[in-house]
């Protein structure tokens, strides 16, 4: 299935670099570990507008998900550890959705991605 330019929407996307262990005030190792992510990035891509049941067995029956997003670009970057702006593209939000899983078939890859609340 090949996706329509008007189909597409912007988005940003931000790939895990590193963890770093999270320090108490003493600098002793809490055992936390803060996740560090590149800059965001713009890139075009067709979002569903919101799961149905014809998506519940694209990844599973297991996988709980809310939006699919399809591209036949298969060089792009994200991955399970990447994080999203969908719904709010403003500068300095935090990020709104992450990737539960990828499924790449011959001509184009599909991602399933949740709905998260970052602290506002």
């Amino acid at each position: 299935m090949r996706t329509l330019r008007r189909n597409k929407q912007k988005i940003k996307y931000a790939l895990f670099e590193n963890k770093i262990p999270v320090l108490d005030e003493y600098g002793n190792d809490t055992g936390e570990f803060e996740l560090l992510y590149s800059e965001p990035k713009d890139f075009e891509i067709s979002v569903s507008s919101a799961r149905g049941e014809s998506y519940t067995r694209h990844f599973g029956d297991s996988v709980d998900y809310d939006k699919v997003m399809v591209t036949t670009d298969k060089s792009f970057p994200i991955n399970e550890s990447s994080i999203l702006w969908v719904d709010d593209l403003s500068e300095g939000k935090p990020h709104d959705y992450t990737v539960k899983k990828v499924a790449a078939s011959l001509n184009s890859i599909s991602y399933a991605i949740s709905k998260v609340n970052v602290g506002e």
